[in-house]
């Protein structure tokens, strides 16, 4: 496999068991604590409290924040974070015996669930008439499942056989979800053929658009979506085209708009506080490695600090590839913003870490 496929179809790489022993081997588990990294002999916790970030968007980095008992609360890759009206952070990961870690801010786990999913993936929250829901998008069972916040399933979305793209479930790989407005249900197909499925907010079919290829209208891994409803007046659709190293616009009924480039960034789901949006960068250069950083962009989509990376340069009106700083992080997926500008960051393929925090400094 050449290392362009390896980096446009991370199934692929989720699939080998070589690679997944490998990267196992990478960061030995002691207990809780970390073996030295591949590029020498630094411990990942060995920067703990180090400053990083650029700008207004400086942070101290705390990785214990999360860190539990492995036996006790078990993870394998810790994918998505969201928090709810009363400050809860919760986590999804992927491992069959604990989907979901509840959090308080200071690190402590005050409740977990499981639906017994290996492929826990996207996660949503969404109030509806003044109650939240949690949208978990699960690339294993190949469904979107809509839960409460204990984890009681109130709906579940199949495959979209309603498309005729696909010819059996296991072609339909969903990555992640975003509520419209109106509660229509959105699916973005990350890791199958790149499709947008639209569904009202019973679950019924409306409409698809996307899916694999080079045009203004389709994707190379669709791997996050959220609703932009930054103005108010005119909501929009952000989607990631990750492998393609952009997102891109569109409106709630699939017509692009625009498609914001971010070269050496492998961005996974886009997140909105506020006026800025945040990702989390999977990949910067290195591919099967520990990488990655997390991208602040302010509502121009300029990017304005890169934490775990090199400052944020342009050259020509085009973002210069970034340097990973090669301690930070070790495979982010997700971000979750605090009221306090805090980021808490889940990681992917990190040798069982728990999410990391990032201290925002004023």
């Amino acid at each position: 496999m050449s290392t362009q496929n390896k980096k446009n179809n991370r199934r692929k790489f989720l699939k080998s068991s070589t690679l997944m022993a490998s990267a196992t081997a990478l960061t030995p588990i002691l207990g809780n604590s970390f073996g030295n990294k591949t590029n020498g002999n630094e411990s990942p916790f060995s920067n703990h409290g180090k400053i990083i970030g650029h700008g207004d968007f400086k942070y101290r980095i705390n990785k214990e924040w999360g860190t539990q008992d492995l036996d006790k609360y078990p993870v394998m890759d810790c994918h998505e974070m969201v928090q709810d009206k009363a400050g809860r952070l919760l986590l999804l990961t992927n491992h069959p015996k604990n989907n979901m870690i509840i959090y308080d801010r200071s690190g402590k786990v005050l409740e977990t669930w499981t639906l017994g999913l290996n492929g826990a993936h996207g996660l949503t929250i969404s109030e509806e008439g003044g109650e939240e829901f949690l949208y978990i998008a699960s690339t294993t069972d190949h469904k979107v499942f809509k839960t409460d916040l204990k984890g009681k399933i109130l709906l579940e979305l199949d495959y979209p056989k309603e498309t005729g793209k696909y010819d059996s479930p296991d072609k339909y790989l969903p990555t992640e979800t975003a509520i419209g407005p109106n509660g229509d249900i959105y699916v973005s197909d990350g890791y199958g053929l790149d499709y947008i499925m639209q569904y009202n907010a019973k679950g019924e079919f409306i409409r698809f658009w996307g899916g694999k290829g080079d045009g203004q209208d389709n994707f190379d891994c669709s791997h996050g979506i959220t609703l932009d409803n930054r103005d108010k007046e005119n909501p929009t659709l952000l989607i990631t085209s990750r492998s393609k190293q952009e997102f891109k616009r569109f409106t709630l009924d699939g017509h692009h708009i625009e498609t914001i480039p971010l070269p050496g960034c492998w961005i996974c789901r886009p997140v909105i506080k506020g006026e800025h949006l945040y990702f989390a960068v999977l990949v910067t250069k290195t591919w099967g490695a520990y990488d990655g950083c997390v991208a602040v962009l302010d509502k121009d989509n300029k990017v304005v600090s890169l934490p775990g990376a090199s400052a944020p340069i342009y050259e020509n009106g085009l973002l210069k590839a970034p340097d990973y700083d090669d301690f930070s992080f070790l495979n982010p997926h997700d971000v979750c913003i605090d009221d306090d500008g805090n980021i808490y960051v889940p990681q992917w393929m990190s040798g069982r870490t728990y999410p990391y925090m990032l201290e925002r400094l004023h």
